[in-house]
């Protein structure tokens, strides 16, 4: 049985708990925030997706306000690390060298510095480190990826992806809107489709982004994104993020593909949410693996964490190339040029 302490319990955190919970094998015996009353804020619903909001049952799990304590006395074999971005690099190398396993949350971290940091402390422990990108994860996205790799529709001639929502402003004292502990909306909700481009089509050559800023915030913080990324003359890749929409608006997560011999399209907004679209014949839903992202990545990292045999769904080196690349974009927006990616 595998003993799983949450280090932060917020949103994902909860998100966590519920898919570890569900998962055979493994028991979530700590829970680490620094919320005195995190008992009871838990029964506030919160989020931009459903899955965090049942109530929490806390029989039989310690909770802690000190990360290191519980790292320190709860005899656990894994971690997942829920905590604001800024903490990711800190905290996972204190739980890796105390010889625990964990799931870090995406982003990586604020830079591709503090991603080396921890490349090198999972390295130097022996520990299984992996990133949240639960996007690689999701079942319309992987089955959307094993399709392109297949070969069966023909080259990417285009794809586009999209990730809306209004400000997240359920953080405790709003931390997701302060860039320097969240890295602001490229690196935290961006990021998602970034890192499924560079999983899709590996690095691009070059980033040529823009951006727009929020009105209401004295330090104009960026709210919204749009991406080009350069993968040569044949192919046009675009993504675009923000949190600039009315809180009426919801949450929206869709992309299109264009193949040569079809076009595949997801939109969580619409029914049938996944589909492909041939050039010749009917239209039709694939099958897809049961569950979420969520539930796939964590089950993916107990594997990995057993022992047992499982497909690289992603490397730590991508995890920070995914940083890098959102470094580029970010430049982009700031100089006004095309950056190249070395």
């Amino acid at each position: 049985m595998l003993r799983i302490g949450i280090a932060g319990f917020g949103f994902m955190g909860r998100m966590h708990f519920r898919q570890w919970k569900a998962l055979k094998g493994a028991k979530v015996v700590a829970i680490c925030d620094a919320n005195p009353n995190i008992k009871e804020d838990t029964k506030r619903a919160v989020g931009n997706i459903a899955g965090a909001e049942s109530d929490i049952d806390f029989t039989g799990i310690e909770v802690y306000q000190d990360f290191v304590q519980m790292l320190d006395k709860g005899k656990l074999d894994a971690i997942s690390l829920t905590l604001p971005t800024y903490l990711h690099a800190t905290c996972s190398e204190q739980a890796l060298s105390r010889g625990v396993n964990v799931l870090c949350e995406k982003p990586m971290a604020l830079t591709t510095a503090d991603c080396d940091r921890m490349v090198k402390a999972a390295g130097k422990s022996g520990k299984i480190l992996q990133i949240g990108h639960c996007v690689r994860f999701w079942p319309e996205y992987a089955k959307a990826k094993e399709i392109v790799d297949s070969g069966k529709y023909g080259k990417v001639v285009a794809a586009m992806f999209q990730r809306l929502g209004s400000p997240p402003g359920w953080s405790i004292d709003n931390w997701f809107v302060d860039e320097t502990r969240s890295g602001g909306v490229a690196l935290d909700l961006h990021i998602h489709d970034t890192d499924y481009v560079q999983y899709l089509f590996g690095m691009p050559k070059a980033v040529c982004s823009h951006g727009a800023k929020s009105p209401k915030s004295p330090k104009g913080h960026l709210i919204h994104i749009v991406t080009q990324y350069e993968y040569g003359p044949d192919k046009v890749v675009t993504a675009e993020g923000g949190w600039g929409m009315s809180p009426t608006f919801g949450f929206e997560m869709s992309f299109n593909l264009i193949l040569e011999k079809a076009t595949i399209v997801y939109d969580l907004t619409r029914k049938p949410m996944f589909r492909v679209c041939p050039a010749e014949g009917k239209e039709f839903s694939p099958e897809v693996a049961k569950g979420d992202g969520y539930s796939l990545e964590i089950e993916h990292f107990a594997k990995s964490v057993r022992g047992e045999p499982v497909p690289e769904v992603l490397t730590l080196e991508q995890s920070r190339d995914s940083v890098r690349i959102v470094e580029a974009e970010k430049k982009s927006i700031n100089s006004n040029e095309r950056i190249v990616i070395k």
